[in-house]
Formats: structure tokens, sequence, C-alpha cells
């Protein structure tokens, strides 16, 4: 279905149930409040007072949590919760001001609607168009109540974020911090790869030209076999080229250049020894900064499905999610692939040095499905 009205009726009767859960606290708060008015004038009360604070608001960073599914809560101070818990009250007592007047307008219009269905009251007095009246005033109050709560809800969270989140040092910090082990694994993918390159030219294409030198000297000395020699010389050739051309794609994929990545991934899967499904929806090319982590990310996946989960099929699919380009991957696998393994571990590097979410999905039994990210401003 399109709309799930189920789910959307448990997100706002839990959304509902948060509100009147801060409604409540807000009268706890604010006695509290109103004591540590009084406390902070004694020094020796002020630790308990802030201890006092930052427990409350950390009960409050929790509840947005659980019912409203945002995280707010940083590393707070006590001053800071006890400035955030002097405003909270009010918007908490705001919250209960309005499911209360909800509560008594739903008692009050359950009175009339039961008044005008059964003739009790003063059924004299009641003209055709009351029942129009009562339908058209009644949505409007509904629809206020519901601007309310939401009224209500912003004002919630965007003071928790204030006041408990973290503050731009603790941003900044956090960032500088991010962005150093993101350096890290950048550099420990790049050696991951250059040691992967070597070995494939060691173990590939290194026998081959040795293979090929020898079917070359045997073709000068036996004139005989030449013609037949030279056959399996040119074939052995052929296979050099294909496995250089393998190793220069994972150094660079020269494709991506020309065509762009909706090019490089066809290519990528008529190459590929499964069956590939490709669906491309972007619109527009995206950055290379993005072109190329999608591409490796799709090339790497569809190598391992290959190699490893003994699939028939692996749809790969590319579009555009707000500001995000997803890359996802799925294959009908025997699934277990370990997000540890060097492969998908020097994936997820590679995702995460461009600010990109990598997850992998894959149970025992399949189907696997690895999905990649990557923010894209364009």
């Amino acid at each position: 279905m399109l709309f799930d009205r189920g789910g959307l009726l448990r997100r706002a009767a839990r959304r509902t149930a948060g509100l009147a859960v801060g409604g409540a606290s807000a009268f706890a708060e604010l006695a509290f409040v109103v004591c540590a008015a009084a406390l902070l004038g004694v020094r020796s009360a002020r630790p308990a007072v802030f201890t006092t604070a930052r427990v409350l608001a950390e009960f409050e960073g929790r509840r947005i949590e659980r019912f409203h599914g945002q995280g707010s809560a940083g590393d707070f101070t006590g001053r800071r919760a006890l400035r955030y818990l002097g405003v909270r009250w009010l918007v908490g007592g705001l919250g209960a001001g309005v499911l209360l007047l909800i509560v008594l307008g739903a008692g009050t219009a359950a009175v009339m609607v039961w008044q005008m269905v059964f003739g009790t009251g003063s059924p004299s007095r009641m003209s055709w168009y009351d029942p129009i009246t009562f339908v058209l005033f009644g949505t409007l109050l509904v629809f206020m109540t519901v601007q309310a709560l939401l009224g209500v809800e912003r004002l919630d969270l965007g003071l928790a974020r204030h006041f408990l989140g973290p503050t731009a040092q603790e941003v900044l910090r956090r960032r500088v911090s991010e962005l150093t082990v993101s350096r890290a694994e950048v550099v420990e993918a790049i050696t991951e790869e250059r040691r992967r390159i070597e070995r494939d030219l060691h173990d590939g294409v290194q026998q081959r030209v040795v293979a090929l030198g020898v079917l070359l000297g045997r073709a000068s000395r036996r004139a005989d076999q030449a013609p037949e020699l030279l056959e399996q010389a040119r074939e052995e050739a052929g296979r050099v080229l294909l496995e250089l051309r393998e190793v220069s794609w994972r150094v660079y994929p020269a494709g991506l250049d020309s065509g762009g990545l909706h090019a490089a991934l066809e290519s990528l899967a008529e190459r590929a020894g499964v069956p590939v499904r490709l669906r491309y929806a972007l619109t527009e090319r995206p950055p290379g900064t993005v072109e190329v982590p999608a591409y490796f990310v799709a090339s790497e996946a569809v190598t391992n499905v290959g190699k490893h989960a003994g699939a028939t099929r692996i749809d790969l699919s590319v579009s555009r999610r707000g500001s995000m380009v997803v890359v996802r991957i799925e294959d009908d696998g025997a699934g277990g692939a370990d997000l540890a393994g060097s492969g998908l571990s020097g994936l997820a590097r590679r995702v995460a040095a461009v600010d990109g979410v990598f997850t992998v999905d894959s149970p025992p039994g399949g189907p696997t499905v690895i999905t990649a990210e990557l923010p894209c401003a364009s």
C-alpha cells in the first residue's frame, strides 16, 4: 500500500503518548525549578541541584528518543540541564493543557452527538443547520488541536537540541575525530588495494607473460610445431591483455571519464560471471567524487558474488534519495557475508571517506543486500 494508515496511527499514538509523559513530567520539573532557585544561593547545595537537574534532563532525553525517535542528548553539564528545565516545564505544561482541552472537547462532542442522535436535551430548539455547524466547527477544532500538538512537539524537540545537544565546539571536535579516523582508514584501504594489485600482477599477468615467452621460445626451436605454438601464444597474449585491462580498471575505471557511471556499470554487468540486472535511475551525471566510490562498491560486490556467493542473479540499482546517491546490490546467493572481511571492510572505508553510509544485510541462506549511500551536492 502507498499509504500505511496503521503505521501512521501508531506513530501518532506514540508521539501523543510522548507529549503526555512530557506534560506530566513538567509539573515535577516546575517544582524542582522553584526549589532549585531557592537552593542555588547555598553553595553546598549546588552540586546536588546540578546532579538532580542532569538526571531530569537525561530522563527527558530518553523520552524524546523513545517516543519521538530523535536522540538529542549530548555531553551537557548540570548548568545547561538546569537552564533547559527552566524553560522545558513551560512547554510541557503547554502540551498538558492542549491534551486536556482535547479530552474536554472530545467529551463535549460525545455529549452533543448523543443529543442529536437520540433527541435528548432541547430538541425543540435544534435547527436543521445545527448538525452542519457542529461538523464544520468540529473539523476546524480538530485541525487546530492537531496543529497545536505538532507545534508543542517541535518546541519540545527544538529545546532539547538547543540545551542538551552538542555545542559547536563538541560538533567540531567530533568532526575532527571522524576525519582523522577516516583519513587513516583511507590510507589503509589504499595500501590494501595496492597489495591486491601487486598480487594480481604477480600471480596472474606475470605468470601468463612467462608462459607466453615459453611458447614463443618453443616455436622458435620447433619449426614443425610453430603454427600451433604461435596460435597458442596469440591466445595467451589475448588473455594477458584481458587481465591487464582488469587490473587497470581496478586502479581506475577509464570508462568513467568517457561514458560516466552508467556506461561503466553496463560494462561491469557484461563482464560479470553472474547475470546482472542493472537499473540506473539517475537523471543527471553525479560528480566524480560520487562516481568513483559508487563504481568500486558495485564492482567489488559483483566480484565477491561471483567468487563466493554461488548466486544465479544480481540486482544492481543506482538511484537518488534526497541528497544521497544510493547504490544497492542484491543477490540470491548463500548469504553470510562478513562485513569485517577485507573486501567489504575496504569498501566501508572507501564509502566513509566521502561521508557516506555503507551497510550489509546478509543472513545465512541469503539474500545478501549491500547498500552504499553517497552524499551528492549536485
